[in-house]
C-alpha cells in the first residue's frame, strides 16, 4: 500500500520589519512604539509648545503681566471689532496685557505639576518599594497608611491645610505633594512584588550584592516605565488641584498667578466678557488633555500587551 508523504509547510521567510523588531532591546521597541502613537506627538507636541510658550515668554511679548493701568482695562481682544494688535489677548479689569499674563501664568501651573510629582513620586516611590520587597510588617503598615490617605478627600484636605497654615507657594506644592503619593505606592509595590521574584534579583542576592545595591541597581530602574505613566497622570491632577484652589482663593495669591487665579479673578466679568475665562480655561484644558494623551501613550509603548 502506497502512502503518498505530506509535504510539510514551510513557514515564510520573516520580512525585513519583523527581522529589524526582533533585534531592538526592549527600550528601543518602546521608543519604536512611542514614535508611531499619534497621541505621543499630538500631547507631546501640544505640551512642547505650551513648555516653550513658559520659557520663551519674555521674548514673545514685551508687555508686563503685573502693570496695572486702569485707563487700558478691559480691551477687548484683537479678533473684536475694538479690539488692538498692542493687546492680543485683551486686558482685565486691572488693565494687564492678558496675553502676558496667560503666557507667564503658565510658568506657575507648570513648576506646581513638576515639583508635586516629585515629592509625590519620592514618598510613593518609597513606600513601595519598601512594602513591596521587604513584605511582611512593613507591608501591613504601608497598607495601613495608604488605607488612611484612601479615605481622606484630597480637595477637602488641602483646603483645610491651606486655611489653616497658610497657601505659599513651596506650602501648596508640599501640600499637594503629600496628598497623591497613593497611586505611585501601589503601582510600585505591586511591580516590585514581581521583580523580587525575577532571576537576575535572586541572582544578585547569590553573588553578595547590598540591599541598597540590589534596590538601586536592579529594581529602580525596571520601574521607570510605570512611574513615567503615573507621573503623568499625576501632574495632571495636580495642576487641575492647584487650579481648583486658586480658584477658591487658596491657592496661588498675587503678585504671582496661574491659570486658576486668572479664571478666579474673572468670574465676575462671566456674562460680559466670557473670553478672559474662555482663555485661561482653554489653555487648561489644553496642557491637561496634552498631559493625558502624552501618559497614554507612553504607557502603550511600554506596556504593549495591555492595550485594549
Amino acid at each position: 500500500m502506497n502512502m503518498q508523504a505530506s509535504t510539510p509547510a514551510i513557514a515564510p521567510p520573516p520580512t525585513a520589519a519583523a527581522a529589524a523588531t526582533r533585534l531592538l532591546s526592549p527600550r528601543q521597541a518602546a521608543v519604536r512604539r512611542a514614535l508611531r502613537h499619534g497621541g505621543f506627538w499630538f500631547g507631546g507636541g501640544i505640551l512642547l509648545i505650551i513648555v516653550f510658550c513658559a520659557v520663551c515668554a519674555p521674548l514673545l511679548t514685551s508687555a508686563d503681566p503685573a502693570l496695572q493701568d486702569l485707563s487700558q482695562r478691559l480691551i477687548p481682544p484683537v479678533w473684536s471689532p475694538k479690539g488692538s494688535w498692542a493687546h492680543l489677548l485683551g486686558t482685565d479689569a486691572l488693565g494687564r496685557d492678558y496675553f502676558a499674563r496667560l503666557l507667564y501664568g503658565a510658568r506657575i501651573s507648570l513648576v506646581v505639576g513638576v515639583l508635586t510629582v516629585l515629592v509625590s513620586g519620592a514618598v510613593g516611590t518609597a513606600l513601595g518599594v519598601a512594602a513591596g520587597y521587604w513584605g511582611g510588617r512593613i507591608d501591613l503598615a504601608v497598607n495601613f497608611i495608604l488605607t488612611i490617605r484612601l479615605t481622606l478627600p484630597v480637595v477637602l484636605v488641602a483646603l483645610v491645610v491651606v486655611a489653616v497654615v497658610g497657601n505659599s507657594l513651596p506650602l501648596l506644592i508640599l501640600v499637594i505633594g503629600l496628598l497623591l503619593w497613593d497611586r505611585f505606592a501601589v503601582v510600585t509595590r505591586s511591580a516590585t512584588q514581581l521583580l523580587a521574584g525575577r532571576e537576575f534579583v535572586g541572582a544578585a542576592r547569590a553573588i553578595g550584592s547590598s540591599t541598597p545595591r540590589i534596590l538601586f541597581k536592579e529594581i529602580l530602574p525596571n520601574l521607570t516605565g510605570p512611574l513615567v505613566v503615573v507621573a503623568s497622570i499625576e501632574m495632571a491632577h495636580a495642576i487641575l488641584l492647584e487650579a481648583t484652589l486658586s480658584f477658591l482663593g487658596l491657592g496661588v495669591q498675587p503678585p504671582l498667578f496661574t491659570w486658576g487665579l486668572m479664571i478666579a479673578e474673572a468670574k465676575n466679568q462671566l456674562m460680559f466678557r466670557p473670553y478672559l475665562i474662555a482663555v485661561p480655561g482653554a489653555a487648561l484644558v489644553l496642557l491637561v488633555l496634552a498631559i493625558n494623551m502624552l501618559g497614554d501613550a507612553l504607557r502603550d509603548a511600554t506596556a504593549p500587551e495591555g492595550r485594549a
